[in-house]
């Protein structure tokens, strides 16, 4: 019998545990933090980490309204947005998303550093952004994740 080598291991979708982290964003940099969600999310973190299979895990941000932004970032960063019409353009700073829509400010910083496939809609189903201490999946009970930032 010859000798064949290692095998490699491949996560199979059914063998899959799932645990929720909870992430408290107060005063850390928003474009740190969501690469420690996107790799979070990706399941990167786990010795099973395998690259065509979502063995991720979920992610509870909250305090998501006192995030940093360094620099003049919070007046000088845009987003821009079509609406598919003409003249349909929108263009937001991030000063303005904090205001009133923090969560996308976070969706977009977290989507846009995971991978462009088929995965990353569902990686993004397990993001849940607060803009305050209250969030409302107490049932999960996700564990505090202090990232080293």
């Amino acid at each position: 019998m010859e000798w064949r080598g290692f095998r490699t291991f491949q996560a199979k979708p059914g063998t899959i545990h799932r645990k929720w982290y909870l992430i408290d964003a107060r005063g850390k940099p928003l474009g740190r933090l969501a690469s420690v969600i996107a790799r979070i999310l990706q399941g990167k973190h786990k010795p099973i980490y395998t690259p065509h299979v979502d063995c991720g895990d979920g992610v509870v941000v909250i305090n998501a309204k006192d995030v940093v932004l360094t620099g003049k970032k919070w007046k000088k960063k845009t987003y821009i947005f079509y609406s598919g019409y003409p003249g349909g353009n929108y263009e937001y700073t991030a000063e303005y998303l904090r205001e009133r829509r923090v969560e996308k400010l976070f969706y977009l910083a977290v989507k846009r550093m995971l991978p462009r496939n088929r995965l990353r809609k569902r990686f993004l189903k397990r993001l849940r952004v607060f803009p305050d201490a209250n969030h409302t999946l107490q049932a999960q009970q996700p564990e505090p994740f202090e990232p080293n930032l």
